[in-house]
């Protein structure tokens, strides 16, 4: 069976999808590896060190997908323009990438239309057999560590508290909105370079987690917050009249802040607005906010998705593809979590591709199969679920398999 790893062409994108440790592995199942040249550049893995690994190197992406039966990628194939990918697809392929699918579903269609079978990594159910697919918890990891280091660099002050003979320095106050797997790699990182960490979320299971990596945590504890999680772990949409005390309870705290990081999200809809416009103008000269969710209408009003601003004083960092900031190691876990998947799905007697579409991870990250679009979310009459998340892409912290898991590696 061949498996092809194409170069990504979306212009923020600097990982891939294989690493030459994943290539070696699949190489040892049986599979014969096209990686296409250069397709690892920008995560520092050279054409060398796959054909070290196994893979042959392909001089283009029609030669790497000609014959193959899986096709790898970080993100959707482009459909349509100059970088067209969807030509390149034969009927039958299973197609394996962050497909972002309810915000993107003509090209949902379209690849459903082009008879590829479309795996999305993002929809791996968030179980305990399927956590080592995680791939929200993998880059959401790295995204939630990065934010704080970017926070840092436009920080025009030292994180830690100093004691100098000069006189003292104190330490950087930094609250994180979301406890999610970002969210408390964040408070985890802050903590680690010695600030003052606050961090607020609307799932009552965040306050211990909160606590325990010595952070303080920051909410309206009443009634209807000790019931805003559903029996996944997912947070429950809050009344209009929580969110205006919530709301006030955060107005009043940004102005001592330092440091902002948000990054909370809500699958298949747009980021929820956790900082207007006149609360920036309440906060410090040269605070600054990092907001994770900027791809997806941003946490901040004033945030620009790809620009690093300053309005009223305050620095507001808008990068995209935070995970891709640290591509090496992005890629690594991206590769690893993508390998866990083709392990299920490729048997190993035949070395061909056996797919139990009766199985729970199946079902849950299948969007579309023999020309249709089969997710039962993605359907006209389904709606997608509600849940505030902690990263960009739908990152939610903690789901369920009989109990709750802290996955959040920080």
């Amino acid at each position: 069976m061949k498996i092809a790893i194409p170069k990504e062409r979306r212009a923020s994108e600097s990982r891939v999808a294989a690493s030459p440790e994943t290539v070696k592995k699949l190489t040892a199942l049986g599979c014969e590896v096209v990686v296409e040249k250069g397709a690892g550049a920008g995560a520092s893995f050279s054409d060398a060190a796959y054909n070290d690994a196994g893979a042959t190197i392909a001089k283009n992406v029609a030669s790497a997908l000609s014959g193959a039966q899986v096709v790898l990628k970080v993100q959707r194939p482009i459909v349509g323009g100059k970088d067209d990918e969807l030509k390149d697809l034969a009927k039958g392929m299973l197609v394996v990438a962050n497909m972002d699918p309810y915000r993107e579903r003509e090209d949902m269609d379209a690849l459903a239309k082009a008879g590829a079978t479309v795996f999305a990594m993002e929809m791996v159910p968030r179980i305990t057999r399927a956590q080592s697919m995680d791939v929200l918890s993998s880059q959401a990891n790295l995204a939630g560590y990065k934010a704080v280091l970017d926070a840092a660099a436009e920080y025009g002050r030292a994180i830690p508290m100093m004691m100098t003979a000069a006189g003292r320095i104190n330490p950087a106050t930094v609250l994180v909105m979301g406890a999610g797997v970002a969210g408390l790699q964040a408070i985890a990182t802050a903590r680690r370079l010695g600030a003052i960490v606050f961090a607020t979320d609307v799932r009552p299971a965040a306050k211990e987690q909160v606590e325990s990596l010595g952070a303080k945590f920051l909410a309206v504890e009443d009634d209807e917050f000790k019931q805003a999680e559903t029996a996944g772990g997912y947070a429950k949409e809050m009344s209009d009249a929580y969110k205006a005390k919530q709301a006030a309870l955060m107005a009043d705290t940004v102005k001592k802040l330092d440091i902002i990081i948000t990054t909370a999200a809500i699958p298949g809809r747009p980021a929820p607005r956790l900082i207007s416009a006149e609360m920036v103008k309440t906060m410090k000269p040269g605070a600054v906010i990092v907001d994770l969710a900027v791809e997806t209408g941003g946490n901040c009003e004033l945030s620009q998705p790809g620009k690093v601003i300053t309005k009223h004083g305050v620095r507001i960092v808008g990068h995209l593809n935070v995970p891709g900031r640290l591509a090496e190691d992005a890629s690594a876990l991206y590769a690893r979590n993508v390998l866990n998947l083709l392990q299920l799905v490729i048997d190993k007697e035949t070395k061909a591709l056996n797919i139990d579409w009766e199985d729970e991870i199946i079902q849950g990250l299948c969007i579309a199969r023999d020309g249709a679009i089969v997710h039962p979310a993605l359907k006209p009459e389904e709606k997608p679920p509600v849940g505030v998340s902690g990263v960009a892409n739908g990152d939610t912290g903690a789901e369920k398999d009989g109990e709750k898991e802290d996955r959040s590696n920080g």
